[in-house]
């Protein structure tokens, strides 16, 4: 009754006035306001006779003026920025000392309800409390031992079975789990029912908070310990350690019964039939307590996150991410204490609204963090594993996955880009520091949007066109399938990529800075006065290019030609329209500029020639000499190289009187390319017949002659002449 008196005055005080100065004053209220005033000063004296009441009033009263005087403020000048801020740090100081003062009047408020006509039912209630609670945790404690067996039992039996048994096993532990739970509250409901009132069946509302307290507290123990299973590692859900699954057990059941018993129950029942103020004291000791126990799990946690994190850095070391990750890995335990400190201090100053807020806009950024997680990691997932192209495919285009999969690090890398810049402006969503939806909504936000999305196809359409014409290509060059490409038509191929490459690149760079609102005209007016002043300033840059030019047109090289230029002769190896690449006889790449190409020979152009130049000594019989020729030519085509020979031995006879040898040539007509192999088998062929028939190719020889002579003292001496 005394509580209800107060509320009154506190209404009759606070609603008058807002009235007032809400709706004009009209003749009937002026004529009723002398009667209302004389009750209300009658009300009012009787309760400043109590001090408590008189404490109350006055705080009351202080607060209504204090009110009115803001108000009025706020009418007759606008408020700045620093004013409102002054105001924000004034309303949470007053908060906090009004929370600190009531701690004060607690005591009384407790002695003077506990000493007055209330505490006969006060202690009623409290029995009625202790039987019901007795009884909800008793049964809970006796039917958990069984349960516990029933679980371990069911969770044992399907030990390192399948996911859907382990499914099942899982579904069996929590309904086991459950079940005590239930009926404990049912039990509770019943010993209720009988003792309310006593015994006609009418329940109050202090034995059903304590058991709509216990069922939801309870619930959520089961649905955590479903997560966990701290005792089942068999059948556990999330990837962790028997120590760390009971370790979050522990805590997280203790915060469960903490907060849900207090705010649900114990705050309730001191409000009713105690004090609001224990109440709210009840209250803010309950939130310290929480705020320590996170203070603490964060320090007992700190060197473990911290290494969990320093993995995650050193993993993706070369990505920009791990830059935002590594001060997070070593002051995130700061960051966490501070977090704690100011969601207790924000409940103090104001919980009706600072608190809320900041609890939904951290699990809100919670929640787009967790998301954000999960879907790049799926997608890194999808990415890795879709990569893996049919056989038949990877036969036609064999460079095709190993192009797709250079791409795959790029694609992750945009994937979390898009992911984190998702986060950031989800939690400044969360936090109001900056209107997303709104500025999506207007239509600049449109505008921008549309362009960036503009832009992205743009990069994906010339990605694919990229991707498209390289497989043409590969497949084109691929000589398992089709006609086999000609040296040339690998040679203009290959110059058909590198051009269409760099026209994507230009046109798709254009494309996509004139989708995001780039102005291209003084681009394309500057690349061309710049590709003008290149033009003078790199004169042997352009002759490369001409001179290239008309190479191809004149079709004089290609790639896999043996060629000689720029005074390097060998394979061409890669041809451009700039320079050519030469690998000689030792492996050594010279690379060619074609200004310093003067001339081009090619041994490869159309057929070829091995031409035969054979030393016989002066004494051999020519016809002789002819016929083992042509002999050796018949065993070369008894071989394999017939299939390279085009036509018929040429017998060109003696073409030259060497001073010890006659030389005799022939000439072998072959496929381009296949002169060098023909060439040797035939050399070969040659020196086998002419050591059958004797006949004898010359080399340079020594001849000694000796000769005896008289001195003059009648001694004899030798000499020697060489020839």
């Amino acid at each position: 009754m005394r509580l209800l008196a107060y509320a009154l005055v506190i209404f009759a005080i606070l609603v008058p006035q807002a009235s007032a100065q809400a709706q004009p004053t009209t003749e009937p209220a002026q004529a009723e306001a002398p009667a209302q005033t004389q009750g209300l000063d009658a009300l009012i004296d009787i309760i400043e006779a109590d001090p408590a009441g008189a404490a109350l009033l006055a705080r009351v009263r202080a607060n209504a003026l204090a009110e009115v005087e803001r108000s009025s403020a706020d009418e007759t000048s606008d408020t700045t920025i620093a004013q409102q801020v002054a105001e924000f740090t004034r309303g949470a100081a007053e908060g906090v000392s009004a929370s600190v003062q009531s701690v004060g009047d607690v005591v009384d408020d407790v002695a003077r309800g506990l000493s007055g006509t209330g505490s006969d039912q006060l202690r009623s209630v409290t029995f009625d409390i202790v039987r019901v609670g007795a009884t909800i945790f008793g049964v809970l404690l006796l039917l958990k031992l069984p349960a516990a067996w029933l679980s371990g039992k069911a969770a044992h039996q399907r030990d390192g079975a399948r996911w859907l048994r382990k499914a099942t096993s899982l579904l069996a532990a929590v309904v086991i789990d459950l079940i005590p739970v239930i009926l404990a509250w049912a039990a509770g409901y019943l010993v209720a029912m009988l003792i309310a009132n006593g015994g006609s069946g009418r329940l109050g509302i202090n034995q059903p908070l304590l058991l709509n307290a216990f069922l939801f507290v309870e619930l959520l123990k089961v649905g955590m310990r479903a997560v966990l299973m701290p005792r089942h590692s068999a059948i556990r859900i999330l990837p962790m350690g028997d120590t760390s699954a009971n370790y979050w057990s522990f805590w997280l059941s203790r915060v469960l019964s903490l907060v849900g018993y207090t705010f649900l129950f114990v705050v309730p029942i001191l409000a009713t039939n105690v004090s609001v103020v224990l109440a709210s004291s009840v209250e803010v000791l309950v939130v310290a307590t929480l705020t320590t126990i996170g203070i603490l799990v964060v320090l007992q946690n700190k060197d473990q996150v911290r290494a969990l994190l320093s993995a995650v850095v050193d993993k993706n070391r070369r990505e920009g991410l791990a830059q935002i990750i590594l001060p997070l890995a070593r002051y995130w335990h700061i960051l966490a204490i501070t977090y704690l400190g100011a969601l207790f201090v924000a409940w103090l100053a104001n919980p009706a609204q600072a608190l809320p807020f900041i609890v939904a806009a951290t699990l809100q950024t919670i929640v787009a963090v967790v998301v954000a997680l999960l879907a790049v990691g799926f997608i890194a997932r999808f990415v890795n594993a879709g990569l893996r192209l049919p056989s038949d495919v990877k036969e036609r285009l064999p460079l095709l996955e190993r192009r797709l999969h250079a791409f795959v690090p790029k694609v992750l890398q945009t994937v979390r880009i898009i992911a984190l810049a998702a986060v950031l402006l989800t939690a400044a969503q969360a936090w109001s520091l900056f209107d997303f939806v709104g500025w999506i909504s207007s239509e600049a936000g449109q505008h921008t949007a549309g362009s960036i999305i503009s832009a992205l196809a743009v990069i994906l359409i010339g990605f694919a066109i990229h991707v498209a014409t390289s497989s043409w290509v590969e497949y084109r060059l691929n000589p398992n399938y089709g006609t086999i490409p000609t040296a040339r038509e690998k040679t203009l191929l290959s110059l058909f990529k590198n051009a269409m490459t760099i026209t994507l690149v230009v046109f798709v760079s254009m494309l996509a800075l004139a989708q995001i609102g780039v102005n291209i005209a003084p681009l394309l007016a500057g690349a061309g006065v710049l590709g003008l002043a290149i033009g003078f300033g790199a004169q042997k840059f352009v002759q490369d290019i001409i001179t290239g030019a008309f190479i191809q047109l004149e079709n004089v090289m290609n790639e896999g030609d043996v060629v000689e230029a720029g005074g390097k002769s060998g394979v061409v190896e890669r041809l451009t329209i700039r320079s050519v690449s030469i690998r000689d006889l030792s492996g050594t790449l010279h690379l060619i500029p074609f200004s310093s190409v003067d001339q081009v020979s090619n041994s490869n152009k159309d057929f070829a020639y091995h031409l035969a130049e054979i030393r016989v000594a002066y004494d051999t019989d020519i016809g002789v000499a002819k016929q083992a020729i042509e002999d050796a030519y018949d065993l070369l085509m008894e071989t394999e190289h017939r299939d390279h020979v085009l036509g018929p031995l040429e017998m060109h006879g003696i073409t030259a009187f060497l001073e010890s040898a006659v030389v005799v040539r022939a000439r072998v007509k072959t496929l381009p390319g296949s002169q060098w192999a023909a060439g040797r088998a035939f050399n070969e062929f040659v020196k086998q017949v002419f050591d059958q028939r004797g006949i004898v190719i010359p080399f340079p020889q020594v001849t000694m002659h000796t000769s005896k002579s008289q001195d003059p003292v009648g001694s004899v001496r030798n000499s020697a002449v060489l020839t």
